[in-house]
């Protein structure tokens, strides 16, 4: 079979060659660049933990607010007591509201929006300033109290860097999205010790592809990132799970229908969240700088009633997956997660959406597991199972990202006898959260903007496109009364694939190519051969007045060699070829 002009190549060779191009390709300097860039968003992660870690003593006195039992006073300010939680979220913000505000107003909210849309409509340029300000913007927002999660900030820093470095070697527009997705996957295996997830998260959401060239870059960034991860915070997960085991077979409606519960917890979620940045946006009368200060009261207020929702609250989580709370209290920490995320976002804090929607499902999980065991004795101690799945599909649920959801969750537990309960929750998550909702967590951010990531630059010029203004129509018809081999110089001196044959009154009778003209001259004893008429083969067609967005695929699929006959009535008024349509998307805005 003769290899096709552009088709995929495959395998190891096809991931070793996709990176290691010629030097006049960019492949050499790909390669380094991605693993500078894999590297720095590995310290940059560093760096951004023990900003963290800085900041949540600074506000409040202790390693991990969430973890401490009870309302414990701040050190320094003991004469407040426990009401010192009221104030940190708005000292903070009075802080980094401003530094948001005039530097970069981008690094507002969970921050993946903002690079997804980078990577698919600015050719993944993104400002070199945002990495700072949204380092130093979520770390005070988290260490002051704010219920997000690091990784849609380091996802922020490491994709800018990428585009900063992009930039100063003047790479290609494709280079550059590469990169930004080597300082993603980078940050997130740096993050959360977890380098396979790191690749598939990039990959999975912000490229949406997985061509040899940019996976091989996209791996490289993430070892190196892991490496330098590794080095500075330990081997161990973000996460220490405790020991698990499947009964039986019969376990497994019970992780569908946890699935299900999953699925509609994430769409939740995503509605909630946006819900309460809506309401924040029509009380807002003052000015956006101050809005983090003044809104960290009212976060403060919840903090103070529910103090394990302070900052990122792993240890709370922990707690949850070990089995150490009551139903009750687990569906308390899962609505009062979703309200405090919500809250910390829409007053204009900035920080992750992750590591709340994975909080969010253990809690689900876990309150799950408490009560099947409740029912069924021969479950009970199950609740880390249903807890790690649990966390898996409503992350799934809610960015519908199932690779990305169950490689993190493999990548924690380095269990494979958890991967089938996780991939079935996970798969029936994401398909309510696809019921249910056309957008993610994410790309909702983007739509309510006007942007559908899912939609070529083009599509409002092709659909604005009638075929007629683009079609040829001067394009050389052959009569039907030809015999072959007449028509075969005709169509060699026309330089063309094919030629539609048309009757003495115009109509279209079909189209015939050189390989059915040489077949049919050399099959056969007539030295003439049959006429055009017979040969021709039907094909689809077109009207003048369709638009081409409703025509693109049949004429980019097109056998008859490169384009389709338009007729009206069945009577030929042109052709739309394939080259006419490229030249014209190659003129839509980028």
């Amino acid at each position: 079979m003769p290899a096709t002009i552009g088709a995929p190549r495959r395998g190891l060779a096809a991931l070793w060659q996709g990176i290691w191009k010629p030097a006049a390709e960019g492949g050499y300097q790909l390669i380094a660049v991605a693993l500078v860039v894999g590297a720095g968003a590995g310290f940059a992660a560093v760096a951004f933990r023990w900003m963290i870690s800085a900041a949540t003593i600074f506000f409040s006195g202790q390693v991990d607010y969430s973890a401490v039992q009870g309302h414990p006073a701040h050190p320094w300010l003991g004469w407040l007591g426990p009401f010192f939680v009221v104030l940190a979220p708005a000292v903070g913000g009075l802080v980094y509201g401003p530094l948001v505000h005039h530097f970069a107003p981008e690094a507002r909210g969970h921050g993946v929006p903002e690079v997804m849309y980078a990577v698919s409509r600015r050719g993944g340029r993104i400002k070199g300033r945002v990495a700072v300000v949204k380092a130093l913007a979520s770390a005070i927002c988290i260490g002051a109290g704010g219920s997000v999660g690091r990784e849609g900030p380091i996802v922020q820093i490491g994709s800018a860097l990428g585009s900063w470095l992009a930039r100063v070697f003047r790479m290609p527009d494709s280079r550059v999205r590469t990169l930004v997705a080597c300082g993603a996957a980078g940050g997130i295996a740096a993050t959360f010790n977890a380098p396979i997830a790191g690749v598939f998260f990039a990959l999975e959401l912000l490229l949406a592809d997985f061509e040899a060239g940019s996976f091989g870059a996209v791996v490289l960034a993430s070892v190196a990132a892991s490496v330098v991860g590794r080095t500075f915070l330990g081997d161990q997960a973000f996460l220490q799970l405790p020991p698990f085991h499947l009964g039986s077979g019969w376990e497994f409606p019970l992780f569908l229908l946890l699935g299900l519960f999953a699925g509609l917890a994430g769409v939740g979620f995503t509605r909630v969240l946006y819900a309460i940045e809506d309401l924040c946006d029509y009380l807002w009368r003052l000015p956006n700088w101050l809005r983090p200060a003044l809104g960290g009261l009212l976060l403060g207020l919840l903090l103070l009633a529910l103090p394990q929702m302070y900052g990122v609250g792993y240890p709370v989580m922990q707690a949850g997956v070990d089995g150490r709370y009551a139903v009750g209290f687990l569906l308390v920490l899962l609505v009062g997660k979703i309200v405090a995320t919500s809250l910390t976002i829409g007053i204009g804090g900035s920080g992750g959406v992750f590591a709340p929607s994975l909080f969010i499902g253990a809690m689900l999980g876990a309150a799950f597991g408490e009560v099947v065991g409740a029912i069924d004795p021969g479950l009970h101690g199950q609740v880390g199972t249903f807890a790690l799945v649990g966390m898996g599909a409503v992350f799934a649920g809610a960015a519908r990202a199932p690779i990305t959801a169950v490689i993190i969750l493999f990548e924690l537990t380095g269990e494979y006898s958890i991967i089938l309960p996780i991939m079935l929750a996970i798969v029936v998550a994401t398909g309510v959260s696809k019921l249910l909702s056309p957008d993610t967590i994410y790309t909702l951010k983007l739509s309510r903007r006007g942007v559908d990531l899912t939609r070529h630059p083009g599509t409002e010029l092709l659909q604005a496109t009638r075929v007629g203004a683009v079609m040829d129509r001067s394009h050389r018809a052959l009569d039907g009364s030809l015999s072959a081999a007449e028509g075969s110089r005709l169509l060699l001196a026309s330089g063309k694939h094919s030629l539609p044959v048309t009757d003495a009154d115009g109509r279209l009778l079909g189209v015939v190519t050189l390989k059915m003209l040489s077949t049919e001259l050399g099959g056969t004893g007539d030295p003439g051969g049959r006429s055009l008429a017979g040969l021709a083969e039907h094909v689809a067609t077109v009207w003048p007045s369709a638009s081409l967005d409703s025509v693109v695929e049949l004429v980019l699929d097109s056998p008859a060699g490169g384009g389709l006959p338009v007729t009206e009535g069945g009577v030929l008024k042109g052709w739309l070829s394939q080259e006419a349509v490229l030249r014209l998307l190659s003129r839509a805005p980028r």
